[in-house]
């Protein structure tokens, strides 16, 4: 049988042990090991070789791409280069769309899931070209698709660097970096759509959604690696413009306060000081002050030292000097005052990232220039004091 002239034909090496139902061995003698046959699943087709030295529990199907998963039978998975260094518990999240958490955790602990014939906890680290075995699993229809193409145009954000192993793009304030929680397309989904031929794409960091600036995207699972052990061990600077209230009179100021995370009743998220959080460090320099303007206002620059949620906010806030603009931790009265003057968003710009590049070490350094609507109000104030 010679399919090979299809258009839909794929090739996959796969062990296979046949089954009532599946295509027959040549009659007259039983299969052995130089025996090969193509069988069908929707619109691929796989060959198939024949190896009485495997059990039965081994049945099933090498694969190379997540959505030739069968449902039905054993699947053996050849993980990809993206999924070098990876926890096979984050992997089987990533390629199991539907699949409860809570289940991918029991078929890890049952045994169910193995790695080269082995048996592997959830913290197990997979390399490129493993053979992950994956139990036949149905995964329930979602409810809702969040993450659906809004229609329309799709833009991207500026991209202010890139070469073959990062992006760095300049995300617009309002803008979510991925789907979820009611947003229907954040920056990875509106990079993924735009490229829909990358092999891999991957945030490297995040920023709020009413955060503008430089925002660093992965091409490679080994950049993505590289520049997350860099955030671990506090080697990336980063640097932010914010705009609060109050008469700021410190050139440099470091802020160190323990944070928490908390639930509000309405059930957002919220972080405040608690002796009992995470220890975080904030350095605050000053770019520019108005202190006569009503009410006094100061341009900082704020380094990150930690990258705790929320951190910038909650420091400034809870020391008495309010973001322009932040909705969850500011002045509330002056936010209204702001947006009545036409600033009507949060002032937190993401102005400047360095680090070593993951691939060859060089020091890479890019940056955003500040938003326009917050550019603005800066031009504003300048205009005021100058009266």
């Amino acid at each position: 049988m010679d399919l090979t002239g299809s258009r839909f034909t794929q090739h996959a090496t796969a062990v296979f042990a046949p089954q009532r139902g599946d295509l027959a061995w040549p009659v007259g003698r039983p299969p052995s090991s130089d025996d090969r046959v193509r069988r069908h699943f929707g619109s691929f087709s796989y060959d198939f070789a024949y190896d009485p030295a495997v059990p039965s529990v081994l049945q099933g199907i090498i694969i190379s791409r997540m959505n030739d998963l069968s449902k039905d039978s054993v699947n053996w998975l050849a993980v990809a280069e993206d999924g070098e260094g990876q926890r096979v518990d984050n992997y089987l999240v990533k390629i199991l769309k539907g699949v409860p958490k809570s289940h991918i955790y029991r078929i890890l602990r049952s045994g169910e899931v193995r790695v080269n014939r082995r048996k592997v906890g959830p913290d197990a680290r997979l390399a490129s070209g493993d053979q992950l075995r994956i139990p036949p699993i149905r995964a329930s229809a979602p409810r809702s698709k969040p993450n659906a193409v809004p229609a329309g145009r799709i833009t991207l954000p500026p991209i202010l660097f890139e070469d073959e192993a990062l992006i760095a793009l300049n995300k617009p304030s309002g803008l979510a970096v991925h789907g979820g929680s009611g947003i229907s397309f954040g920056v990875i989904e509106r990079l993924r759509h735009a490229r829909p031929d990358a092999a891999f794409l991957e945030l490297v960091h995040r920023l709020d959604r009413d955060t503008s600036g430089v925002l660093i995207v992965a091409k490679k699972r080994g950049a993505l690696t590289g520049l997350h052990a860099q955030l671990r061990d506090g080697a990336i600077d980063k640097r932010y413009d914010v705009l609060v209230r109050g008469k700021w009179r410190d050139a440099l100021r470091r802020i160190e306060l323990p944070l928490t995370s908390y639930v509000t009743g309405e059930g957002e998220r919220r972080v405040r000081v608690d002796p009992a959080g995470r220890l975080a460090r904030t350095i605050v320099r000053s770019a520019k002050v108005w202190p006569k303007a009503e009410p006094a206002q100061a341009l900082l620059e704020a380094e990150l030292e930690t990258g705790r949620t929320h951190q910038i906010r909650v420091h400034l806030a809870h020391i008495g000097f309010p973001l322009a603009g932040d909705d969850k931790y500011g002045d509330f009265t002056w936010n209204k005052a702001l947006a009545r003057e036409g600033l009507k968003r949060m002032f937190l710009h993401a102005r400047r990232i360095c680090f070593a590049h993951p691939v060859d070490g060089r020091e890479v350094t890019v940056e955003a220039p500040l938003a326009p609507e917050l550019a603005s109000y800066v031009a504003r104030l300048d205009a005021l004091a100058g009266a």
